[in-house]
């Protein structure tokens, strides 16, 4: 089986489980969104919808955001991990969403990527799902798969998202990248069963 068949079936069974994809992380906006991939790294998204609620109530907007200290935004995120840096980022983000953009959300990569605590992976999420450009965020699960598929040489994730934009139609990025999350999550965990994981077997067996 070549690796684009492999691909195909992995798009088709994927589409089957997962017709709709709803956004793993609560926002209400594309400020809102980037706040909360930013808190994402190194934490679940479990964990930050838990958090995040109360953070939005208080600094729902990079104009309230900038206002709060560096310490008042710690203790409204101390639950997850990397607070400290996260709370430097959040404030100088704002900070400069202000400056540059009058506190509107960019919508480029490069825009995007040049704000504190924002890496080509958050990015790509906000650019794929606030703004609704192709884009192929990958993270652990996505990485992971990819190489447990056999669709990329996995040395890292520049490398996986290259593969898989060149295996996966550009129309399907924005959705795919999520069906990949959940199936990892619900049918191939990092650690523990993967009697479940049947499109592994589907593939290689």
């Amino acid at each position: 089986m070549t690796k684009k068949q492999r691909a195909a079936i992995v798009m088709t069974e994927l589409e089957k489980l997962y017709p709709e994809v709803p956004i793993p992380l609560d926002h209400s906006d594309p400020f809102t969104l980037l706040v909360a991939v930013a808190l994402s790294a190194q934490t679940t998204d479990k964990k930050v919808n838990q958090i995040s609620p109360k953070l939005f109530e208080v600094a729902g907007t990079p104009f309230k955001m900038k206002e709060l200290e560096v310490d008042e935004i710690k203790y409204l995120i101390k639950e997850i991990g990397l607070a400290n840096t996260k709370a430097k980022n959040l404030k100088r983000m704002s900070e400069l969403l202000v400056e540059r953009h009058n506190g509107i959300i960019p919508q480029t990569f490069e825009e995007l990527e040049a704000l504190p605590g924002v890496g080509h992976k958050t990015a790509s999420v906000v650019m794929s799902q606030a703004f609704g450009v192709p884009a192929f965020p990958v993270d652990t699960h996505i990485h992971r798969l990819m190489i447990q598929w056999k669709l990329t040489s996995g040395k890292n994730v520049v490398e996986t998202e290259k593969d898989a934009k060149k295996l996966f139609p550009e129309s399907s990025w924005n959705k795919l990248h999520l069906q990949i999350i959940f199936y990892g999550r619900e049918f191939s965990p990092a650690r523990g069963n993967k009697e479940n994981d049947f499109i592994t077997k589907m593939l290689f067996e």
